[in-house]
């Protein structure tokens, strides 16, 4: 049956839907009329009989009392001829005794027992069946006060009431055949309309599945918008174009059009006289649609035959390089079996490509693998893991070094091979055995200081320029990802140039009263919306009573740039930096915590974190000057730094189940002298901790 359905012709399908919803409404129209009918007409019966009993009780009381039964016998013929749809009317005394009725014949003695009207009832109605007739028996007593003197009985047809409402049904059936002949013809009409449109967008779809972009499926507007709105700019993109409406292109020169893009455009065209015009219904709209989805895979064709041309030149390109390098490449397959070489690596083992496409050729591995484990090919497979090494080939004069890398090759997240390359670093190698093996640090000072200087400015305007782009761009757009990324790794960059040019050459302090709850409200304000971006929150708990200090403002807000860049680097993503001032107890020391709940610094590390270049971060992650310009300054100061890992808690303010949320955490303890103090050497004791993060 839905396979039947399915390939009938879409106006068959409206025909048939339309004939259905009539037909059903229809059907149920006159079983609804149908069922109010017969209770209307059941209910109009009732009414009469009784009232036709009532009235025959009411005059049939004289003559019951006179015995006058010629009378009782012309009221009951009188009743019964009344209407067609009464069947009977007879009278009885108090003792039950039919005195008159109005059978032709005898009187029929089951009707004595139909219905009999209890003592004291003032009616009773029973339907009764006689032989396939159905009547409804009204029986209402006679009286003269309280006495009860007989009873009257009057016998309706129900067959006659329902015949007129089988009638009724009838007719409504008629007219629903009808309504649906006519919903036929108009579905018919509609229908055609309809698939005749439809029709044209099919035959357009297998033209453009042929290859023929150029298709005209909507109607031709009535008006075009040149002509409607009296416009002579010829450059507008829509000027003169009879295949797409206006509303459809983008850059129109119409001054009600929106700027901002395609979609702002079509909000604007809602109220344009052209659109209000040209519009049409929702067929229209789908044909207009389809006439754009035909241009824009047009449009896309074309961008990406030129694509495939450039891919082309490229890949043209890549071959040449491959061709002229004097590296050796080659790929192999997941079996170890040659998918390609390059001629340098043909030429090495004087093979020819025939000669190792296809083929496994161990002894070409085992020769750069000669002090690896066995099968460390078949291993790099499985564990899809890189190899980067330096080898050694051949013996004597002939000795090469070699600077072999190893690469699994990916595809939609399979294994499926090995890219091996190998340079040729004998050259390298030499000139590494000439190299001086230590360089005193004033000439690498020098060297850094130099290279640094040259690249902070440029530097500066590349972090510069992301910052602005980023404040222009939405926070969701893919864009707005790009320009974090390079934000981030510039001001990692900066950071390390500044720790070169801080650690090449030693600037003269300016020593001066300063407000040290100042200098770092200077650099939280400029690091929080930053570590933000991480959900890195930075609490700050400065005591308001601290007094001014004597120190150069430039080189420790240096120090505290250090200490909460690391912290920040340490926690990564979600956590929080804790920074917190005060005084000592004797009062005579400002002191400094800033503690996170990053991953803390491992206990062999402790004791070397402020030693020059001395980092735990991966390779470019920084210099490993931070610390150890740190620790220059604050002792320059005459004062104290030290770490602590894992932070205690009150340098936190968090309890030990908020510490299981979040890693152990480190803090830097600074105590820097008060005006006419000075600091005292500690032994490896822990600092004091400041008044504020004693009182959490």
């Amino acid at each position: 049956m839905i396979k039947f359905f399915s390939q009938m012709t879409f106006r068959t399908k409206i025909n048939l839907g339309i004939m259905v919803v009539v037909l059903v409404f229809g059907l149920l129209s006159a079983l609804l009329v149908s069922r109010l009918a017969s209770h209307a007409m059941l209910t109009e019966i009732k009414k009469r009989g009784l009232t036709l009993a009532m009235n025959l009780s009411t005059r049939s009381t004289d003559p019951l009392l006179g015995q006058d039964f010629l009378r009782l016998k012309n009221m009951v013929d009188e009743v019964k001829e009344s209407s067609d749809d009464i069947f009977y009317a007879y009278i009885q005394d108090h003792s039950g005794q039919v005195l008159s009725h109005s059978f032709p014949a005898d009187f029929p003695v089951q009707l004595l027992k139909a219905n009999v009207l209890p003592p004291g009832a003032q009616k009773s109605i029973q339907l009764l069946d006689t032989d396939g007739d159905f009547i409804y028996d009204f029986a209402v007593p006679v009286h003269i006060g309280a006495q009860r003197l007989g009873t009257v009985h009057v016998g309706l047809s129900r067959e006659k009431a329902q015949a007129e409402v089988q009638r009724l049904v009838k007719t409504v059936f008629a007219v629903t055949a009808g309504a649906a002949l006519i919903a036929l013809v108009m579905g018919t009409l509609f229908a055609g309309t309809v698939t005749r449109r439809l029709n044209i967008l099919r035959r357009s779809a297998e033209e453009m599945v042929k290859g023929n972009m150029d298709q005209k499926t909507g109607l031709a507007p009535r008006r075009y918008c040149w002509d409607l709105m009296n416009c002579q700019k010829k450059e507008c993109p829509a000027y003169g174009d009879r295949l797409q409406r206006c509303w459809n292109l983008s850059g129109t020169l119409c001054p009600d059009c929106g700027e901002d893009g395609y979609e702002r455009k079509i909000n604007d065209c809602q109220v344009c006289r052209v659109y209000l015009e040209n519009r049409g219904d929702e067929i229209q709209d789908l044909a207009e649609a389809f006439e754009v989805m035909a241009f824009s895979l047009r449009n896309r064709l074309e961008e990406l035959r030129a694509a495939q041309k450039r891919l082309a030149r490229q890949q043209q390109v890549l071959k040449t390089i491959l061709d002229a390098t004097p590296d050796l490449v080659s790929l192999q397959d997941q079996t170890l079996a040659y998918r390609a070489a390059n001629p340098a690596f043909l030429n090495f083992y004087s093979l020819k490509e025939e000669e190792l496409i296809g083929q496994a050729h161990p002894e070409i591995s085992r020769l750069w693998r000669e002090a690896d484990p066995p099968g460390e090919d078949g291993g790099l497979v499985a564990s899809g893991g890189t190899v980067s090494k330096e080898v050694l080939i051949g013996q004597g004069p002939k000795q090469r070094w070699f600077h072999v890398v190893e690469v699994p090759v990916h595809d939609e997240g399979r294994m499926v091979g090995l890219l091996f390359t190998a340079r040729d670093i004998t050259e390298i190698k030499r000139y590494q055995e000439k190299l001086i093996q230590s360089v005193k640090m004033e000439e690498l000072g020098k060297l850094a200081g130099g290279v640094a200087h040259e690249i902070n400015t440029p530097l500066a305007i590349i972090l510069g320029y992301a910052q602005m782009l980023l404040e222009d761009l939405p926070q969701d757009s893919e864009s707005y990802e790009f320009l974090t990324i390079i934000e981030k790794q510039a001001q990692i960059c900066r950071r390390i140039v500044a720790d070169l040019l801080s650690f090449s050459r030693h600037m003269d302090s300016h020593m001066e009263e300063m407000d040290l709850n100042d200098s770092l409200s200077e650099v939280l304000q400029i690091l929080k919306p930053i570590f933000k971006q991480e959900w890195v929150e930075v609490e700050a708990d400065l005591d308001p009573e601290l007094p001014p200090i004597i120190g150069d403002r430039e080189k420790l807000k240096q120090v505290w740039l250090n200490l909460l860049n690391n912290a920040y680097e340490s926690i990564g993503q979600n956590g929080v930096i804790r920074v917190a001032t005060g005084l000592s107890a004797d009062g005579r020391r400002a002191l400094v915590t800033v503690a996170d709940t990053g991953a803390g610094i491992a206990p062999q590390d402790l004791e070397k974190i402020f030693d020059p270049f001395f980092s735990t971060k991966s390779p470019g992650g920084g210099t490993g000057l931070g610390l150890s310009l740190s620790f220059g300054i604050i002792r320059e100061h005459r004062g104290q730094i030290r770490a602590l890992s894992p932070a205690p808690l009150q340098y936190l303010g968090e309890s030990e189940a908020q510490r299981r949320d979040h890693g152990p955490g480190a803090v830097f303890l600074l105590e820097l002298p008060l005006p006419g103090e000075e600091t005292p050497e500690y032994a490896g004791e822990a600092l004091p901790v400041p008044a504020a993060a004693l009182a959490e």
